[in-house]
């Protein structure tokens, strides 16, 4: 591979990278475990694993990415969340 294509290549995956956007799910005081955890499995499609591991992280960090995606796929999972009580936004 040249020089030129590997340049172009790490563009295209830049690109990609950069059109990724994030949920990240803030801690409250307010809700409990098993209703993030049970959020989680229905908005993000969370293994129940997942989304005991992404309450724990929020409980004890403040904060945690929960989803990865593009912002079409992510928009709408956030509006669930939020709708059911959660601290969440997409960055």
């Amino acid at each position: 591979m040249s020089t030129r294509e590997k340049s172009s290549e790490e563009a295209l995956l830049d690109e990609k990278l950069v059109s990724q956007k994030e949920i990240i799910l803030y801690n409250d005081d307010v809700n409990t475990f098993d209703h993030v955890i049970e959020t989680l499995m229905y908005a993000c499609d969370h293994t129940p694993e997942q989304a005991e591991q992404c309450s724990l992280i929020v409980h004890y960090n403040g904060k945690c990415t929960v989803k990865t995606g593009p912002y079409s796929d992510l928009k709408p999972r956030c509006s669930m969340l939020l709708e059911a009580g959660l601290n969440a936004e997409i960055v």
